[in-house]
């Protein structure tokens, strides 16, 4: 039988060359990671960079609950709505905010009206600069700003237009219009106002043992006082009159600037006139108490008592009767006195004091008992 040749079966691989591939996933994660940290310290510095006074607001934002702010609830941690995931967070907040308060809303509402005003008087009194022809030259010595406690008008002083006499408060007759134009505006507020002088770093001669720019800027504040009462301004609106010396300057870096030498008028606002009213009360108590302390110190009239020296005050009643009265000592009946120009005390004898010794001869005047030396 003949055989059958069915070849040669050769099998081909292939072989592998190098280290086997492990893949790139590491890479992701360690970017995923950078990123992380990236953002991490991205927020750490804008929290750096948000004022203290907002942090608070940013930290009530994010104990909101979610369906309070979908519905529109109330956005505060003591929110009482009964809307489904309106209630209180469960993340304890250390500083919740104040409940409402109807008569602290009621306030802050009229706080708000005041500054309403205030900023209208503003615009009025910048209206009637531009507009007057009196005021209207005087613009570059008008300066008008809104602080903290209320409106400030202030008229500055200019080297060759001063508002007062060199070293004296006499008014100028350019400054006594300026100031009788702007009393009736600002009399149409009932918020009262304060003066203020100011002058500036320049001393007297004498220093300020004797008349200084403390007594300069006082009496140029009330001269002004004067001529705003004179333009029609109510008198029970002034609260105070300041004189200020160089203490407070326009100019800091010149003490001798001519702009320093100004009159400052401030309409209160109603904060502002709260904490003054608060200040003045203060005061009152404490002079109630000295005065009640005054009080404890001195003897109560109409009583005989010990002074200071430890002896004891004279007496111009009757001797004593015995039992009547406790400060005295007890002593054996006495006769009576027979003539008013004479009394008698029991145990020494009769003393006769005559008209000529100074004495009244109404009563008769008798040494206290155990009192040292002779009357008279």
């Amino acid at each position: 039988m003949a055989k059958h040749d069915t070849g040669r079966v050769v099998v081909r691989r292939k072989r592998a060359y190098g280290e086997s591939h492990h893949g790139g996933s590491w890479k992701i994660a360690y970017a995923d990671f950078m990123t992380a940290m990236m953002a991490f310290f991205l927020v750490m510095w804008l929290l750096l960079l948000v004022p203290k006074k907002d942090l608070q607001s940013i930290a009530e934002y994010f104990r909101m609950p979610l369906m309070t702010a979908i519905t529109g609830g109330e956005k505060m941690d003591n929110s009482k709505s009964q809307i489904p995931g309106g209630d209180p967070s469960v993340i304890p907040n250390p500083h919740p905010l104040p409940s409402s308060n109807p008569d602290g809303d009621l306030e802050s509402q009229q706080d708000l009206i005041d500054q309403e005003n205030l900023e209208n008087l503003k615009q009025k009194l910048d209206n009637l600069i531009e507009h007057n022809p009196v005021l209207r030259q005087f613009r570059p010595q008008l300066l008008l700003d809104m602080t903290p406690d209320g409106l400030r008008i202030q008229i500055l002083d200019q080297q060759n237009r001063p508002m007062f006499t060199t070293g004296s408060a006499v008014v100028q007759t350019y400054m006594r219009d300026i100031l009788r134009e702007l009393a009736p505006l600002i009399n149409e507020l009932p918020n009262p106002i304060t003066i203020s002088g100011h002058t500036d770093a320049m001393r007297y001669a004498t220093g300020d043992r004797n008349y200084s720019n403390w007594e300069l800027s006082a009496d140029r504040a009330n001269s002004a006082r004067r001529e705003l009462v004179a333009g029609g301004l109510v008198e029970n609106k002034i609260k105070r009159i300041l004189g200020l010396g160089d203490t407070v300057d326009l100019v800091k870096d010149d003490p001798l600037a001519a702009v320093n030498r100004r009159i400052s008028i401030l309409v209160l606002n109603r904060r502002a006139e709260r904490r003054i009213d608060e200040q003045n009360a203060s005061g009152q108590e404490g002079m109630k108490i000295r005065e009640r302390l005054e009080l404890l110190r001195q003897p109560a009239p109409g009583r005989g008592g010990v002074g200071a020296g430890g002896g004891s005050a004279p007496q111009t009643s009757p001797p004593p009767v015995p039992g009547a009265s406790p400060a005295a000592p007890a002593v054996p009946p006495a006769p009576a006195v027979s003539a008013p120009a004479a009394g008698t005390v029991p145990g020494q004898g009769a003393t006769t004091v005559s008209p000529s010794a100074g004495q009244s001869n109404s009563a008769p005047v008798v040494p206290p008992v155990g009192a040292s030396g002779n009357p008279g």
